[in-house]
C-alpha cells in the first residue's frame, strides 16, 4: 500500500480557518516535509498547481509556488521518493510540459511523474486571458486527452505530428527521451474524469469525504475499478485524507472543533461560488463534493480525527478497500504531522508493516 503526502505548495495547506496553523509556502518548508516523508519511508509526494486564491482574512491560497520548478528543486535534495508535479493544461503547451518532465526525470533519476489538471476553477485562467469559454467545462477531458496523447508520443517516439481539435503539431521533436516511462496521474471524481484516467493514467487520485467515515469513500475506488476494467488497464485509486491526530480522541476532536469555529467565511463563500460555476458538474465530481458540506473548511475531504491508534485503524480500513492502491495525506501542521505519522501512526498500520525507516 503506497502512502504519499500532498505537500503545502500554497499558504495554510488545506484548512480554510483562522484558527488553524498559518504559514507561507516556501522551498525550505516543502523540502523539510518531503525529506521527512522520505525518511519515514513514504512512497511519493505530489504538489498541486493553484493560480488564484480565495481571499478572506486568511488570504487563503493567495500565496503559492509553481509546481514543476518546486519539484525540480526537491528532486535534487531527495534520493528515493517519487515526485509528481501538476500541470494546469490550459496554461502550458503539452510539448513544453513533456520537455520539462524529461528534464526533472534526469534530475531525479527516474522518480518523476505528472498530474494532469483539467481545470474547474475558472478565475485561475480568466485572470490571464486563458479561459476558452464556459463550453470548456464540458470539453475539458477531451482537451486533456489530446494533451496527453501528444506528451506520450513525444516521450515514446521523440516526435509528434498530431492534428486534433485543440492542438496541431508540425513535426514536433523531443530529445533526449525520459530514462523510464513517466507515470501520469489525474484526479477524476466524476465518471468522465475516471474514464479519462482509466484510458491514459497510471493512478487516479480521489477525494475521501466525511469525518471519521472512511467507508464513505468506498464507492470511489469501486467505480474506478469498473472504468479500468473497460480499458483492460491496471489503474488504481489513491484516496486523499487529512490527518488530525493526538494522544487521545478528545484532544484531536477539540482541535478539529477549534478549526471549524475559526472558519474563514469569506474565503469559503468564494470557494463555494466558484465550485457552483462548473456548469457541467456531475454528482460525483469534486465541485459537487465541495458543495455538499455546510462548512467545507478543508474542501470536504475525508478527515481522520482521533488518537494515533484510531487513525492507524481507519487508514488500514481504507487500504483494505477494493481498488485502493494508495493513500495521500495532508495535515493541519505538516512538519509536526509528518513526525506524528512516521513515529506514532505508521508503526501501528498493518498495511505499512513492510516499511523500513531510513537510518
Amino acid at each position: 500500500m503506497d502512502i504519499g503526502v500532498f505537500i503545502p505548495i500554497n499558504n495554510n495547506g488545506w484548512i480554510i480557518s483562522a484558527a488553524s496553523p498559518q504559514y507561507m509556502p516556501s522551498f525550505e518548508l516543502n523540502k523539510q516535509v518531503v525529506q521527512k516523508a522520505e525518511g519515514y519511508g513514504l512512497d511519493f509526494a505530489l504538489s498541486m498547481i493553484k493560480l488564484h486564491g480565495f481571499g478572506g482574512k486568511t488570504e487563503f491560497w493567495d500565496h503559492g509556488l509553481e509546481s514543476f520548478t518546486l519539484m525540480a528543486g526537491l528532486a535534487s535534495v531527495t534520493s528515493r521518493i517519487r515526485l509528481y508535479a501538476s500541470t494546469a493544461v490550459l496554461t502550458i503547451p503539452p510539448a513544453i510540459v513533456a520537455r520539462m518532465a524529461t528534464t526533472i526525470d534526469s534530475i531525479s533519476g527516474g522518480r518523476f511523474g505528472v498530474n494532469i489538471v483539467s481545470g474547474w476553477h475558472k478565475v485561475e485562467y480568466s485572470q490571464m486571458g486563458l479561459w476558452p469559454g464556459d463550453a470548456y467545462f464540458g470539453k475539458r477531458y477531451d482537451y486533456s486527452t489530446e494533451y496527453v496523447h501528444i506528451m506520450k508520443e513525444l516521450w515514446e517516439t521523440g516526435r509528434s505530428d498530431f492534428k486534433g481539435e485543440f492542438f496541431q503539431m508540425d513535426d514536433c521533436k523531443l530529445s533526449p527521451p525520459p530514462s523510464v516511462p513517466i507515470k501520469l496521474v489525474a484526479a477524476g471524481q466524476s465518471d468522465r474524469g475516471m474514464e479519462f484516467a482509466a484510458q491514459y493514467c497510471d493512478f487516479n487520485f480521489a477525494l475521501g469525504e466525511g469525518v471519521n467515515e472512511p467507508q464513505k469513500c468506498i464507492d470511489v475506488p469501486r467505480r474506478m475499478l469498473a472504468h479500468a476494467a473497460k480499458t483492460g488497464r491496471d489503474v488504481g485509486t489513491y484516496v486523499l485524507f487529512m490527518i488530525i491526530a493526538e494522544e487521545t480522541d478528545a484532544e484531536a476532536l477539540a482541535k478539529w472543533d477549534l478549526y471549524n469555529q475559526g472558519a474563514d467565511r469569506e474565503a469559503l463563500a468564494h470557494l463555494l461560488g466558484h465550485a457552483a460555476a462548473d456548469v457541467n458538474t456531475e454528482a460525483t465530481s469534486m465541485a459537487a463534493a465541495i458543495q455538499r458540506s455546510p462548512s467545507p473548511i478543508n474542501f470536504n475531504m475525508g478527515t481522520l480525527v482521533g488518537s494515533y491508534a484510531n487513525v492507524a485503524r481507519m487508514l488500514d480500513e481504507v487500504a483494505a478497500m477494493p481498488g485502493v492502491k494508495g493513500i495521500m495525506l495532508t495535515f493541519d501542521d505538516f512538519l509536526l504531522g509528518m513526525d506524528k505519522f512516521g513515529q506514532r501512526i505508521q508503526p501501528l498500520m498493518q498495511c505499512r508493516s513492510h516499511v523500513k525507516l531510513a537510518a
